[in-house]
């Protein structure tokens, strides 16, 4: 058994340093990389994408909202055609920051609010689909399981890859809690391994009244950002190999 550990990283930006991505980076198979819409500056964008490939580690785009004041977690109602502009805007910029770091981006992996927003919404998910294709149409797309996006992706032939989070609390039908809610976000590190290991063994999570929901990932995220982040995600790396369970990127 093998499973994708992945983490958001090239956040920093400018003076400012967001989470420890050269440690982050020893932990995960893949990472999704900041393209500055939400977060990143060219310098530490380049820089984290040269780790990756030091390390090994793929590199996927994280395009977002065009939000660095709110790190891309609000919603934007955006018209779908610009929208497709700005991933497509997003994507290039990465791509070309990668080749010249010595790699080069294996997927896509929508940030934060527009993550969310694309899971439920069908006009901005086509457009972010359209987006991929008009790019690269053999990028895979990560998603949430039973969403629209999912499905428009499908639907267009790109490869879906489906995502669990380890850190974070899931409702009853299978959704993310809202991060505007209290016990969103996992921080005991008991806890995240405890889920990680359901998830990836048993094919189940554990939602917030207790149900079990079924959930076939192929991917685990490990938010950078959370406090804690770097310890907990090579915690997490440990118990999957104590488990039996390999790290490997899907791309």
């Amino acid at each position: 058994m093998t499973i994708d550990l992945n983490s958001d990283v090239g956040e920093s930006f400018g003076a400012w340093t967001f989470g420890d991505d050269a440690r982050i980076i020893e932990s995960v198979s893949s990472v999704n990389v900041a393209c500055g819409f939400h977060a990143g500056d060219p310098t530490g964008i380049r820089a984290t994408c040269a780790a990756a490939a030091a390390a090994g580690v793929s590199v996927g785009a994280h395009p977002a909202y065009r939000d660095l004041a709110g790190f891309g977690r609000r919603f934007i109602d955006v018209e779908p055609a610009e929208l497709t502009n700005d991933v497509v805007y997003q994507i290039g910029a990465l791509q070309a920051l990668a080749r010249a770091a010595g790699t080069t981006v294996r997927y896509v992996k929508p940030h934060g609010a527009l993550y969310n927003t694309i899971a439920v919404h069908e006009r901005q998910a086509r457009a972010v689909v359209q987006a991929v294709r008009e790019v690269d149409a053999t990028l895979p797309v990560l998603v949430l399981p039973n969403t629209v996006i999912e499905s428009e992706a499908r639907s267009a032939g790109l490869r879906t890859v489906v995502e669990a989070f380890a850190d974070r609390a899931y409702t009853p039908d299978g959704a993310l809690v809202s991060r505007r809610e209290p016990g969103a976000v996992l921080h005991s590190e008991t806890d995240v391994v405890e889920h990680v290991l359901r998830m990836a063994t048993e094919g189940e999570v554990l939602a917030v009244d207790g149900s079990r929901i079924r959930i076939e990932a192929e991917s685990i995220c490990v938010h950078g950002d959370t406090p804690g982040a770097v310890a907990m995600a090579a915690a997490v790396r440990r118990a999957l190999t104590a488990a039996g369970v390999g790290i490997g990127a899907f791309a």
